[in-house]
C-alpha cells in the first residue's frame, strides 16, 4: 500500500513537472531597429541612386523656374507695348507654368517618396526576416522595437483575434 501511494506521488510529482516544464514562458527581447537599419549593407548605394533621382527632379524643377521667370521678364519688359489680347495670352501662359510648376512640385514629392520606399524596401525586408529568424531560434515570442515601442515579432501561436472575434459575437 505504502509503495502504490508512494508510486502514485512519484507519477503526479512527474507529470506536473512535465506540465509546467510544457508550458513556455513568454520570452522578450528588443533591439533599435532604426540603428540595425542603418548599419546594413548597401546604405551607400540606396543613397546614391536617391540623390540621383532627386538631383533629376530638381534639375527639371530649375528648368521649368528659368522659364517662368524669363516669361515674366519678357512679359514685364514689352507689356507696355502689348495688345491687350497678347497681354491676356501672356500672362495666361505665366498661369499655367505656376500651375504646372505647383504641380510638378507635389508630384515630384511623391515620387520621391516612393523611390525611397522602392529602394528600401528590400533592405527592411531583410532586416525584418533576420529578426524573425533570430526570434525562432533564440526562443523569443515578442520582439519590440526599442526605438519606438512597436512590435516587430510576435510568436504565431499568441495571436488571439480568433477568440477576441468570438467573444465579440464576430464570424
Amino acid at each position: 500500500m505504502k509503495h502504490t501511494i508512494r508510486l502514485f506521488a512519484v507519477l503526479a510529482f512527474v507529470s506536473f513537472t512535465f506540465a509546467a516544464a510544457a508550458q513556455k514562458a513568454p520570452k522578450f527581447g528588443h533591439l533599435d531597429f532604426a540603428k540595425l537599419y542603418g548599419m546594413m549593407p548597401g546604405q551607400d548605394s540606396i543613397k546614391t541612386a536617391y540623390e540621383a533621382y532627386a538631383k533629376g527632379l530638381q534639375n527639371q524643377m530649375t528648368t521649368m523656374q528659368a522659364e517662368l521667370e524669363n516669361k515674366y521678364a519678357d512679359y514685364t519688359t514689352n507689356q507696355a507695348t502689348m495688345s491687350n489680347i497678347i497681354k491676356q495670352t501672356k500672362e495666361r501662359e505665366i498661369q499655367d507654368l505656376q500651375t504646372r510648376i505647383e504641380t510638378f512640385n507635389q508630384q515630384a514629392q511623391q515620387d520621391l517618396a516612393d523611390k525611397e520606399n522602392e529602394l528600401t524596401a528590400p533592405v527592411i525586408e531583410k532586416a525584418k526576416k533576420a529578426v524573425e529568424a533570430v526570434a525562432k531560434e533564440n526562443g523569443y515570442t515578442y520582439i519590440f522595437n526599442s526605438s519606438q515601442g512597436m512590435l516587430l515579432y510576435a510568436d504565431p501561436g499568441d495571436d488571439i483575434t480568433t477568440l477576441v472575434k468570438k467573444k465579440l459575437g464576430i464570424n
